[in-house]
């Protein structure tokens, strides 16, 4: 039979347990993403300004990507705070595609960009309502 000091060792120690799995938990799930985005990203030819809208079903991702350049598809997932997707543009010269990586904040994003044609960095926010 255990006494009171125990007993009360053993639930401090299970409820410190059971803290820490829901906390690894909660890492695990991945960052809300959904909704429209003010996206920045540095390229050779200058800084340029474009809008993400993304739909989100837990941890994939698609939406679009729109700017001066014109509009396209992405796709990608959300693992944790950790984000990364693809938009594949057409041009005259055939298909072009941006890798894009980073990692969530909140209301930002931030991180790189790799392309055939170039390397940059990124930035984006959600604007508050």
């Amino acid at each position: 039979m255990m006494n009171n000091s125990t007993c009360l060792s053993v639930a401090l120690g299970c409820s410190l347990l059971l803290g820490a799995a829901g906390r690894l938990a909660a890492a695990d799930s991945p960052a809300n993403v959904a909704g429209a985005w003010q996206f920045s990203v540095e390229t050779p030819r200058g800084t340029m300004a474009q809008t993400l809208t993304i739909q989100q079903d837990g941890g994939a991702i698609k939406g679009t990507m729109k700017g001066e350049r014109g509009e396209a598809p992405l796709e990608g997932t959300v693992d944790g705070k950790k984000i990364n997707f693809t938009v594949k543009r057409e041009t005259p010269n055939g298909t072009f595609t941006l890798e894009y990586a980073g990692t969530v904040d909140g209301d930002s994003m931030a991180g790189t960009v790799h392309s055939e044609r170039f390397d940059g960095k990124w930035t984006a926010s959600r604007p508050k309502n």
